[in-house]
Formats: structure tokens, sequence, C-alpha cells
């Protein structure tokens, strides 16, 4: 229920500390809560718990390279432009 409205203090992050969060810590592919999970709005995570760094972005892309290089995919690729319902069916043929 906060759509449009600021956030609160309690839930606000701080940028240097987000971007300190990326760049530190490595995912462990063990740990369910750290790999790679899609929702509505695509890839889920933080980079406070080690959900979202650049291995899930690297991983993400990769997975679209190999999937369009099986299916004999060419031409550009524009995740924005899918709607999102289908997103998530685009994905799980991967």
């Amino acid at each position: 229920l906060l759509a449009g409205k600021p956030a609160q203090q309690n839930i606000r992050v701080t940028i240097p500390g987000l971007v300190t969060a990326y760049y530190t810590g490595v995912p462990d592919i063990a740990s369910p809560g750290q790999r790679v999970a899609f929702g509505t709005s695509c890839h889920r995570g933080s980079s406070f718990t080690n959900s979202f760094k650049e291995n899930h972005i690297s991983a993400i892309t990769q997975a679209i390279c190999f999937t369009a290089k099986n299916k004999k995919l060419t031409g550009h690729y524009f995740p924005a432009l899918v709607p999102m319902r289908f997103q998530s069916l685009l994905l799980t043929w991967m």
C-alpha cells in the first residue's frame, strides 16, 4: 500500500550501503534464497542478502544467450518489450 507514497524511514536504504553490498560478498548457490528467482517483475533479490549481484545478472544474460542459440533465434532481444505476463513463460523455456 505504499505505491505513490514516500517510503517510511524504517524501510529506506542508503545508496552507498547498497552499492557496497552489491560489490562485496558472493552468492552461495547452495542457499535457495541466494539463487536467481523470478517473480511477476522478473528477478527478485537484494544485494543486502546476496540475492542480487553481478553473478545473477551474468547468469540471466548467459541463460538468455544459450536459449537464443539453442532455438536458433537471431536479432535483438528487448525484454522490456515483452509483456510482463509472458516474461515468466519465456524464462521457463531456458
